[in-house]
């Protein structure tokens, strides 16, 4: 059997892009496992910001321009719409307004507003044409689609890690024909009795597998800190509905003049308090709104769309909402409605990561703090299955690039066969990007900073001001 120097457990964008920065520092002998039977279109728009651009092209420069020219295509709104008609353009900027409607602040969304203030721009992009783009630059053998990792053994003895897979044998042959826009084969996620098992050694593993991650169940099994293995729920979480018709004049102008003013999309906060809507306009006459609250684990799971409309006017109400806009949700088709709760994998237990009164914690608040762990022996975890937080600051793909040039970087300049050199290579990685996500997870999970002007300005400075070289020559 191969020994591969790498394997990483994980096709989505960290993953991927991973495995491009070890490609491009010299590491050809990889390997990038997924658990989905084919690659097709999937996920929703991702927003790349200046700190994940940065890194992304200290990884890779191709798989930057490559990203940033797929980005800008799926940004740009065609000039006309199918009946030849002028259509509408994308908002120029993401306002945010509080309940009087008067404007907070305003977010640009173009890529040189954001170079201009941060050295680097800003780039919407589809999470599969991400995926794509980055996955395209490997070549095919490297990405297997199909193999779900079960399993992660450690040994030691023999100086490698055993990574254990299932793949359904009634797969097609070749999953790589959906890297194209195709249909894709039929309930592609799911593992049929028709399966067989499947094993890869590697010097390496790098679990990149996401917020359920099965790398980090396998470092966390057995020890003091097993309940970490699972991710927690934040106490926040969103009700969603994005196809309210037929919406009356008279709403519809209140909704324009004293929120939207001509945009397709604003943000309504509500002060010092949890609530937030996000309030899309649709085609003519058709609004969405995202509501993002603290909401018990117990108030979601299995309630249906009327159960979530009240649960969503209940928080409205409390946090002062007009009632025009409560009038909007109960418009809400319930078969329209979707909930969706927020995760998390806390980079600590101090007191400097709090979570919402809301939430479950996997430990109790007796408990000594700690710093959960990231890696173990060969074994390191990046992104979501590291540290997966909710998506509030668009940050989760972000961090995950930072990680993934990190990983990058000291792989690099790794004596591989050194199991003293592992340990501290992993360490200083612990190091590097431990005390950044303690920081990036508060400010998520922080409703104070969509109202304080300085804070956010703080943040901005703090998280895409950043120069990458220094970070990286202090991991040498």
């Amino acid at each position: 059997m191969e020994i591969y120097d790498v394997v990483v457990v994980g096709a989505g964008p960290v993953g991927l892009a991973t495995a491009l920065g070890l490609q491009k520092r010299g590491i050809k002998n990889i390997l990038v496992i997924d658990q989905t039977r084919a690659f097709r279109q999937v996920g929703h728009t991702v927003d790349l910001l200046p700190n994940g651009l940065k890194a992304l092209k200290s990884l890779d420069n191709q798989a930057y321009e490559a990203v940033k020219q797929t980005g800008m295509t799926f940004s740009t709104p065609p000039s006309t719409d199918n009946q030849g008609q002028k259509a509408a353009s994308n908002s120029p900027e993401w306002v945010y307004r509080n309940l009087q409607g008067e404007k907070i602040r305003s977010i640009p969304l173009s890529f040189d507003s954001w170079f201009a203030n941060y050295g680097e721009g800003r780039v919407s992009i589809a999470w599969y044409k991400l995926q794509t783009a980055l996955r395209q630059l490997l070549p095919p053998e490297q990405v297997k689609a199909n193999h779900r990792c079960i399993s992660v053994v450690e040994q030691p003895e023999m100086g490698w890690v055993r990574v254990d897979c299932v793949c359904d044998v009634e797969s097609e042959e070749n999953p790589y024909a959906h890297w194209q826009e195709m249909t894709p084969v039929k309930n592609t996620d799911s593992v049929s009795s028709q399966s067989v098992s499947k094993s890869f050694r590697a010097k390496l593993v790098v679990g990149a597998d996401g917020i359920n991650s099965t790398v980090r169940r396998v470092i966390y099994q057995d020890t003091l800190h097993a309940a970490f293995a699972k991710p927690e729920y934040s106490g926040f979480a969103a009700i969603i509905c994005m196809g309210i018709d037929n919406i009356p004049q008279e709403l519809s102008t209140q909704l324009e003049e004293k929120y939207l003013n001509g945009g397709r999309i604003v943000t309504i906060v509500s002060g010092t308090k949890d609530t937030r809507m996000i309030l899309v306009r649709r085609e003519a006459g058709t609004f969405g709104y995202i509501i993002h609250g603290a909401f018990t684990w117990e108030s979601l799971q299995g309630k249906s769309g009327s159960a979530l409309i009240k649960l969503g006017l209940k928080s409205l109400k409390a946090d002062d909402f007009p009632d025009f806009i409560q009038e909007l949700v109960r418009m809400s088709p319930e078969e329209k409605m979707q909930q969706r709760p927020y995760y998390i994998h806390r980079a600590s237990t101090s007191n400097a990561l709090q979570l919402s009164s809301t939430a479950t914690p996997n430990l109790s608040s007796e408990t000594e703090p700690i710093e959960p762990a990231w890696s173990q022996g060969r074994i390191v975890l990046v992104g979501d299955a590291a540290h997966g937080m909710p998506t509030f600051m668009a940050q989760g793909t972000n961090q995950g690039f930072e990680d993934a040039l990190a990983i990058a970087t000291l792989i690099a300049n790794l004596q591989i066969n050194d199991n003293q050199a592992i340990a501290t290579a992993w360490k200083k990685y612990s190091q590097l990007r431990r005390p950044s996500m303690i920081y990036m997870q508060q400010a998520t999970l922080n409703p104070l900073i969509y109202s304080s002007q300085e804070d956010f300005h703080s943040y901005n400075q703090r998280v895409y001001s950043r120069d990458f070289e220094p970070i990286i020559e202090g991991l040498l």
